[in-house]
């Protein structure tokens, strides 16, 4: 495709590859912190062409797997109320709940519609007055400008039957809690590029020195990665520490004032539960005391619906780097796209996606061999 082949040149890979070789001494550990860099790692083969000496760590940078299965129920059972028409972008609709996901709830009767912007679902409400419109607001920094618009948009054109279920988290302290654990094998970080568009680097800054790590921002493209990972492993070897930008072409320092300042006008840094994860102080937004007339959680007292995980999942591991999808029992056994325990099976970003989709054989083989799930 245009302005993609020149970062899928195999020659520039392989370039790439020998440079790494060339420069490892030693055993590193790298975690890419987004799901769309796992599925390239894993659909390429670029796991698997990197020297032995780099472990590649999957990290908790899938949305879709870490809104806690609480908030899932809680959109379910909004989406199956009459007056309601629920709205989402389509990678949420096969994501497990305790009794259901959405595209079952669609499947009984409940008015449950894919849009492809939450402008579209704020233009349903001024459509149908008489209907209550949801938007299910989930994602990191990069997909909140656009939940952000859609809430002042809705509040400039007065519209009382439009709200969002908000779920958004955030990158940085996600990496603090990794890198704060007792269990953290984390040396070095490849970081999402599309979210490092919206915030800019400037964030990582901070937490690169507390912790002595080096983090490179990264793209998503095979040879983008495999420049993230030598500038890794350049920093590694010499014992520097700090933010570099592989992903010049799309990433400033400051990132989009534009859309930073649009997110802090409508939202609040908040506590937010992950899912398989746990609570970690102020990483998610919540809208703002002025727009909570928004908040799909409050309109419809769904917040006290609770959940409790599937004991067969270890998706909460694997989202910390502490398994990989493999390792899990239920791997292509108990659990596959068509009857998943969690979301990291479904999500387009999800690690269990990646190897089902593109090692599924021998991955399976290997899960039925470790027995356990954890």
């Amino acid at each position: 495709m245009k302005y993609v082949d020149e970062f899928r040149n195999e020659a520039d890979a392989r370039r790439l590859l020998d440079a790494i070789g060339r420069r490892i001494t030693r055993p590193w550990s790298i975690m890419e912190i987004c799901g769309g860099q796992t599925h390239t790692f894993v659909r390429f083969g670029i796991d698997r062409m990197l020297p032995e000496q780099v472990t590649l760590v999957h990290g908790p940078g899938c949305p879709v797997c870490v809104t806690p299965l609480e908030l899932i129920d809680r959109a379910l059972e909004i989406a199956r109320r009459r007056e309601v028409i629920f709205t989402s972008f389509g990678d949420m609709l096969r994501v497990p709940g305790t009794r259901g996901d959405l595209l079952s709830a669609k499947a009984a009767g409940a008015d449950v519609r894919i849009v492809y912007s939450p402008l579209d679902a704020v233009q349903l409400a001024q459509k149908h007055p008489d209907r209550q419109v949801v938007f299910f607001a989930v994602g990191f920094e990069t997909t909140a400008p656009a939940n952000a618009a859609a809430v002042f948009e809705a509040h400039r054109r007065g519209l009382e039957n439009f709200s969002i279920l908000v779920a958004h988290v955030l990158v940085p302290p996600a990496m603090e809690a990794i890198l704060g654990s007792e269990h953290n094998q984390v040396q070095a970080f490849l970081a999402a590029g599309h979210v490092c568009a919206v915030m800019g680097y400037h964030e990582y800054e901070p937490l690169a020195e507390r912790y002595q790590v080096p983090i490179v921002v990264t793209g998503f493209e095979p040879t983008d990665l495999l420049r993230g990972t030598l500038m890794a492993v350049e920093m590694l070897e010499e014992g520097r520490w700090g933010v570099e930008n592989q992903y010049a072409r799309a990433v400033s320092r400051a990132g989009n004032r534009s859309a930073q300042e649009l997110v802090a006008r409508m939202f609040s840094v908040v506590d937010r539960k992950w899912r398989g994860i746990g609570g970690i102080p102020a990483s998610g937004l919540g809208l703002r005391p002025e727009f909570v007339a928004y908040d799909a959680e409050r309109r419809f007292d769904v917040s006290a619906v609770a959940a409790e995980e599937s004991p067969e999942c270890i998706a909460g591991l694997i989202l910390q780097g502490l398994k990989k999808p493999h390792e899990c029992s239920a791997f292509g056994v108990a659990c596959t796209p068509e009857h998943p325990l969690g979301a990291p099976m479904v999500s387009s970003e999800g690690a269990c996606a990646a190897y089902y989709n593109y090692r599924r054989g021998e991955a399976v083989s290997e899960a039925t061999a470790h027995g356990g799930g954890s």
